[in-house]
């Protein structure tokens, strides 16, 4: 995997990525005390889990030979303290709940849909997104 670069500049808060021969910027909005130029790192978080997700049930439908034309994805995020989401029992103070609208657009039957929908969920961003992932110093 190729390593991913990223540069901000003297001024303001808009960063410079460099991943392999692609070039893209990052910034925050004007309220957050960026110039608005790019998407926040958020969205362009939830851009890439989105299109991960797409290319991944594109990929599957074309491998099956299912008529799948088209997907859209809405994705949102909130962040909840830890202690009062229902259902978790772990140690973090805040979690994360992404909300999903996966529209497949073509004349497939409910087992075509939902199976794509579950594999569309196995892409390689969701299972970082969803798993523990730990940050370490590279050498």
């Amino acid at each position: 995997m190729g390593s991913t670069v990223i540069r901000l500049g003297v001024e303001g808060l808009r960063t410079t990525v460099v991943a392999d021969a692609h070039v893209y910027h990052v910034d925050e909005p004007l309220d957050a005390g960026g110039s608005d130029t790019a998407a926040d790192p958020v969205k362009q978080l939830l851009g890439a889990l989105g299109s991960c997700m797409a290319i991944t049930a594109r990929l599957y439908a074309q491998r099956k030979g299912w008529p799948l034309e088209g997907v859209e994805i809405a994705l949102d995020i909130e962040r909840r303290r830890g202690a009062d989401y229902p259902g978790y029992d772990g140690d973090s103070s805040f979690v994360h709940e992404v909300s999903q609208q996966i529209t497949l657009q073509g004349p497939l039957d409910d087992s075509q849909r939902r199976r794509i929908l579950e594999i569309a969920g196995r892409c390689p961003v969701h299972r970082i997104v969803e798993s523990p992932a730990f940050f370490v110093d590279a050498p």
